[in-house]
């Protein structure tokens, strides 16, 4: 199961994780600072925030590694939020004519 999400609106993408208590726990990857057993998994955050998860660190990496993944597939062009590309030096800014030529 990909354990992937993107937030309504093209949000900022995260991994959900289960809390001991069986609650969902979506985690936004990039500021895990590192994670641990000590018996349980414990993600430590950037800011210092710590989250005891239920899963083991080899699926915490292995959910961080589909974020990422998922973040190289999607390319260049779906980088931007708002879906716009913009004109790459080399192309010609285009008009409802066509392209432009100098």
């Amino acid at each position: 199961m990909l354990s992937v999400i993107q937030a309504p609106g093209g949000g900022v993408r995260v991994i959900q994780l289960t809390r001991l208590n069986n609650a969902r726990l979506a985690v936004n990857c990039d500021l895990i600072k590192y994670v641990e057993e000590a018996p349980d998994t414990v993600l430590t955050l950037l800011n210092g925030e710590k989250l005891v998860v239920r899963e083991t660190t080899e699926q915490v990496i292995e959910r961080v590694r589909d974020f990422r993944r998922s973040v190289l597939i999607a390319g260049p062009d779906n980088a931007s939020p708002s879906g716009v590309r913009a004109n790459s030096a080399d192309e010609a800014p285009s008009t409802a004519e066509g392209p432009q030529r100098g």
